[in-house]
């Protein structure tokens, strides 16, 4: 993902049998806080994306018929997606650079992408 606080950051993903990386979604920015990103065709709040339950520490995101969360990992850099069953859906290592996810999640590939990438900047900006 690249972009800006202010005004519109794209992501893509690769078509596997084009080769080609077609747009996958947006997020349009009011500002360092405020967002809303477009996911296919659905239109979600960044706030939605990163909601806070009772003081946790963990970052929720919805998808019908289930509840995802974002950890921070014990090093402080890393993080980690489970879904509501306490599942690992997904790890980000700050080391590698690299995201792995559950190949269940295929499904929700788009949404888990973002939502990671959006905590990580949170996290970057110190508002985690």
């Amino acid at each position: 993902m690249t972009g800006n606080s202010i005004g519109t950051t794209t992501y893509h993903r690769k078509n596997l049998d084009t080769l080609i990386f077609e747009t996958a979604g947006q997020i349009e920015w009011s500002s360092s806080s405020n967002a809303t990103a477009w996911l296919g065709v659905d239109e979600v709040a960044v706030k939605d994306l990163r909601k806070i339950k009772n003081g946790s520490q963990s970052r929720r995101f919805k998808v019908p018929g289930m509840e995802y969360k974002w950890k921070i990992g014990e090093n402080g850099n890393d993080l980690f997606c489970i879904d509501s069953k306490d599942k690992h859906v997904a790890a980000w290592s700050a080391d590698e650079r690299v995201l792995r996810v559950a190949p269940r999640c295929v499904n929700i590939l788009d949404r888990i992408v973002v939502t990671c990438f959006l905590n990580l900047w949170f996290k970057r900006l110190g508002r985690w």
